[in-house]
């Protein structure tokens, strides 16, 4: 079932996400239900904050976005990033590594407002999947930047947030907007 996207504005992107103690049918179904609203919105990854479920929970899938690669590492060997995905993250721990880059981000909350973000190159993962088995990896390149961006989201953490000054000068109309929008459609549904 696809969800609604909620945008900026939607008091659940600032709120840090439970943990989940088990992963149940309705986990299972959320999680389905998540894949089926990303790719429906075209989008690389999804934290639950988004559909407003505030819990530890995030589904990725960089396997369409062909124009910027990404790395995986298992137990320290090279692997096939497209065999990993997609990717469900349940209660994750990122370490970052590696120096800063900046790359360019969007955000489903934030429909056609993009902006360069720093952040670190690689990140280390400890995540628990659907099946709630412990998984780790190292992610480079997009994957990383997805990662972090996700877990951003889990702890109620946007990617504002983390823009310069000047560009969230440039963009501060926009977000303006669709903040007063948010807020506007929240009003109504009361």
């Amino acid at each position: 079932m696809i969800l609604e996207v909620v945008k900026y504005g939607h008091p659940v992107l600032r709120e840090r996400g439970a943990r989940i103690k088990e992963i149940t049918p309705a986990i299972k179904g959320l999680i389905a239900d998540m894949f089926e609203t990303m790719y429906e919105s075209k989008g690389i990854g999804l934290a639950a904050q988004q559909i407003g479920q505030a819990l530890q929970l995030t589904v990725i899938d960089v396997r369409g976005a062909t124009d910027r690669p990404s790395t995986l590492e298992l137990d320290g060997l090279t692997a096939d990033v497209d065999a990993f995905m997609p990717l469900v993250l349940i209660n994750p721990k990122i370490t970052p590594l590696g120096e800063r880059v900046t790359g360019p981000e969007g955000c489903l909350s934030f429909p056609e407002i993009y902006a360069d973000i720093t952040r670190p190159e690689k990140v280390d993962v400890r995540a628990l999947n659907e099946q709630g088995e412990q998984i780790s990896f190292r992610a480079g390149g997009l994957l990383a930047r997805a990662v972090q961006h996700e877990v951003d989201h889990l702890n109620g953490v946007l990617f504002i947030d983390r823009m310069t000054a000047e560009d969230k000068a440039e963009l501060r109309t926009d977000m303006d907007d669709l903040h007063t929008a948010t807020k506007k459609a929240l009003a109504k549904k009361k």
